[in-house]
């Protein structure tokens, strides 16, 4: 049993990974919120540290015991230990092993089992180190707080789980299976988070577009019925969803894109390669063909959507013949925005022990080459918006004193100058484009 520890007054959670991670860390803080302990000042030690962790990449296990070492060699240079608490995919993957390997890890806690971190640390305190890598998710929500987000901008967990199992990764190990939250607890929570000063709600999910529940009418809707729905909350301007499957993609939601104002025009739909051997291998169930012909759907409805995706190269196997296939659909479909990574073997997972791993050195170029690729279609995206007037939400102050920077509709960064605050929608035209953001001139009122 380790030795009893003052009960923490302050936290800080570290978030790795994708959104629904920032989410979950966002959920963990208003827990320890509830409790009292305070987030720590900036520049402070932490009396709580949480790794909010995440398992898709390659060697993310070994990053986190990096990361403990810091925190246990900062300790001890401060005389000060804080206490320290796993969390998310690669605490649900490995829970067990990191409890051997770290005796100053206090509490294990998986992305399903996190709302009884407050019980957990009650143990941590009283010097036992507390495991919970149950998968209960519709539990999970029933038993956290009301939202207290402050801010323009927030995320909204719908979904959570996958049932897809591409052969390259853990998702459907760490996060379980496909479940959707209810209609009624969302549109509260989106309600609650636009009271809080949210104006823009990302809806999230593992395979956010296979989220499916009852209405408050009793009909059975997809995740279109559910932004419908969403629209209808006064103040909230803005509505995203991320990340998509080909699969999971129906009727109902490409035509949301040309009928709901508040949806905006961006579209994240990863399609991973563009060979249809190597689509097969990943068990993606969908081929190049059948996912251009999406994208032509979207296009038709919204033809100024901005489309982004993701991308892995070197999958086992891969020729290059077939990688050249993924740079055809790249310049066939003109992304705006991408990730692009080189494959990761993933321990448990099919593709990690098919022959043909790819050479690290091939990967390292194809990758280069793919994202040269599409860095290109990026900066074309942006050449093409200059002109245009839009709203943009400010999210940032920049550099200089009166910059402030912000998100266009779609989702690129833009600048600008002006007496304004966070929160604020403004109207601008977008004047100059440089690879990674734009710059946007004040509109004159009409």
């Amino acid at each position: 049993m380790k030795p009893a520890a003052v009960p923490p007054k302050t936290y800080r959670v570290k978030s790795f990974g994708c959104q629904m991670n920032v989410y979950d860390g966002e959920r963990m803080a208003e827990l320890l919120g509830d409790r009292g302990i305070a987030p720590a000042p900036e520049g402070e030690d932490a009396d709580l540290v949480i790794l909010n962790t995440c398992h898709i990449r390659e060697r993310a296990a070994e990053k986190v015991y990096s990361d403990i070492g810091r925190l246990v060699f900062a300790g001890k240079q401060a005389g000060k230990q804080p206490l320290i608490a796993v969390a998310g995919c690669v605490a649900q993957a490995e829970g067990e092993e990191i409890m051997k390997r770290a005796p100053a890890v206090s509490i294990v806690v998986g992305p399903q089992a996190y709302h009884r971190l407050p019980e957990m640390l009650d143990k941590a305190v009283q010097g036992k180190r507390a495991t919970d890598t149950d998968m209960p998710a519709i539990a999970k929500f029933d038993a956290l707080p009301q939202r207290k987000k402050r801010g323009p901008s927030a995320f909204l967990t719908v979904q959570e789980g996958c049932d897809k199992f591409c052969t390259y990764c853990v998702v459907p190990y760490t996060r379980g299976a496909e479940i959707s939250r209810p209609f009624p607890h969302l549109v509260a929570e989106a309600q609650k988070l636009v009271e809080a000063g949210a104006k823009e709600i990302t809806l999230l999910g593992q395979n956010v577009n296979a989220w499916s529940g009852e209405d408050d009418k009793g009909r059975r809707t997809g995740l279109a019925g559910l932004i419908h729905a969403l629209a209808r909350i006064d103040g909230l301007e803005r509505i995203r969803y991320t990340t998509s499957h080909p699969n999971d993609m129906d009727d109902a939601l490409i035509a949301a894109h040309g009928e709901v104002d508040k949806l905006m025009p961006y579209l994240h739909l990863p399609v991973q390669a563009g060979n249809d051997r190597i689509l097969k291998a990943m068990n993606r169930q969908h081929t190049a063909e059948s996912y251009l012909r999406i994208i032509e759907r979207f296009r038709a409805v919204r033809p100024d959507i901005a489309l982004s995706g993701d991308f892995i190269v070197g999958f086992p196997g891969e020729t290059e013949a077939e990688f050249e296939d993924t740079l055809r659909i790249v310049d066939e479909v003109r992304y705006a925005a991408c990730f692009s990574f080189k494959y990761s073997p993933r321990p448990g997972t099919p593709a990690a022990t098919m022959e043909g791993q790819i050479a690290p050195d091939v990967m390292a170029d194809r990758l280069q080459r793919l994202q040269a690729r599409l860095a290109h279609h990026q900066y074309a995206f942006n050449q093409a918006s200059v002109g245009k007037t839009c709203s943009v939400m400010i999210d940032r102050t920049g550099r200089d004193p009166g910059q402030w920077l912000g998100k266009s509709p779609w989702l690129q960064s833009v600048w600008f100058e002006g007496d304004y605050a966070i929160g604020d929608l403004v109207e601008v035209t977008l004047a100059d484009a440089g690879p990674n953001s734009l710059r946007g001139v004040i509109s004159a009122p009409a």
